[in-house]
């Protein structure tokens, strides 16, 4: 905006310590500024090349460290009840593949979300979405995938559509309905399949709710012939793809996603070089699940060194979900994510702002601080960037502005 001959800007922040995430070294700068006008970053970069201009309001940052607004890309926030149970199974020897063979696991989930009505859903959901928001969560992806039939999936996805609607966050959604094989199709997989083509996405589809496509393609899921179903009926709709990829076994799921341009394959500890590669054609981001590795007591690490080798881009996200990574705290998944998978911080940062933009398809308005993106950043306590990754149980965030505007994150609290 020009007033008398002047830059016009809603808000701008000086003395601030920017890690732009926009080159190497965090793309850090250290006297720095930025400013926002109509929700988006209008300028950023060094306070003393400011300039002229004409402020609203003016925010002292105290050389705290900006960064982007953080990214969960892989969530299953929206569900009924919980695991405890399971995990205490778990813990007396049972593995997770006999759980859910034994009719747990996603199916007990199942059964809990059906019964559930919409604001249970909701209420649920926002109580695991609230600790996110406070350590700097303003996107968030949430999939589908315990209900399982036309109805209860439309539950879910209007569920997480409300989330975006009453709360300062981005939503975007995942159909999941290939995520397990309900009961009413026991042992009638192909038909499943079919139904979902044919009438459950569709329907889901037709009413705004899905923003991609996703699916579970392991021995305890769908076959990679069974997915690829599923990614013809989204070619169809114009939904893109992402895929539940090589967690427990190399189906070559990586593969298969990357033929479809898919947006992210997610867990791929079992990953082959092919399939890396494959996703380094595509660009398809390799969606790392720390806490998953962490919660089901993994021993297999996916293939970080070949993803550097291959230039594939790594995102880091909690997949919270009921059964196998019950977490809402994102920062403490870059800490895993450097300890387990020897990420460094540098990159562990890159995983939930720039890649996990990539891995929602919104690398072109977040994830970065630069001109033109949306107004999503994050005001951090910290020295420098790597104690993101390095505390332990600490949320440094000391404000968060979502489109432009100053969220306080604890006022977040319900």
């Amino acid at each position: 905006m020009e007033s008398g001959g002047k830059v016009q800007w809603d808000a701008l922040w000086i003395d601030a310590r920017l890690a732009t995430m926009a080159g190497p070294n965090y793309g850090a700068i250290e006297d720095g500024a930025l400013a926002v006008a109509d929700g988006r970053i209008a300028w950023v970069g060094r306070r003393a090349d400011l300039p002229l201009h004409v402020v609203r309001a003016t925010h002292d940052a105290k050389r705290q460290w900006i960064t982007p607004a953080l990214i969960d890309c892989h969530t299953h926030i929206v569900h009924g009840g919980d695991r405890a149970g399971e995990f205490e199974l778990r813990l007396k020897g049972a593995s997770y593949e006999e759980i859910a063979r034994a009719g747990g696991g996603i199916r007990s989930t199942v059964a809990a979300t059906r019964a559930a009505g919409l604001e249970e859903l909701i209420a649920g959901a926002a109580r695991r979405l609230t600790p996110l928001m406070a350590e700097g969560v303003t996107t968030i992806e949430i999939k589908s995938g315990y209900g399982l039939d036309r109805a209860n999936e439309i539950k879910m996805l209007r569920a997480a559509r409300r989330l975006g609607e009453r709360w300062p966050v981005t939503v975007k959604t995942s159909y999941l309905g290939a995520h397990a094989l309900p009961v009413e199709f026991a042992d009638r997989s192909d038909a499943y399949i079919d139904f979902l083509c044919a009438e459950a996405l569709p329907a889901a589809a037709a009413e705004g709710l899905v923003d991609a496509v996703d699916a579970f393609c392991d021995t305890i899921g769908f076959t990679p012939a069974q997915t690829t179903r599923m990614f013809e009926a989204a070619r169809k709709l114009n939904l893109p793809v992402k895929l539940h990829a090589e967690q427990l076994s190399d189906q070559d799921g990586a593969a298969l996603a990357a033929r479809y341009g898919a947006l992210s394959a997610d867990h791929l500890e079992h990953v082959s070089e092919p399939g890396v590669a494959a996703m380094a054609k595509s660009g398809t981001v390799a969606v790392l699940l720390p806490g998953a590795f962490y919660f089901l007591r993994e021993t297999k690490l996916p293939p970080i060194d070949l993803f550097r080798r291959h230039g594939v881009p790594m995102a880091i996200s909690t997949d919270s979900n009921p059964g196998s990574s019950p977490a809402t705290s994102l920062l403490l998944m870059l800490n895993m994510a450097s300890t387990f998978f020897r990420m460094t911080p540098e990159e562990a940062l890159a995983g939930v702002t720039r890649h996990a933009a990539r891995a929602v398809g919104l690398q072109a308005s977040h994830g970065t601080l630069e001109v033109g993106k949306v107004a999503d950043f994050v005001l951090w306590d910290i020295a420098q960037p790597a104690e993101l990754a390095y505390r332990i149980g600490f949320n440094p965030c000391a404000g968060v502005v979502k489109n432009g505007q100053v969220v306080n994150p604890a006022a977040l609290a319900l």
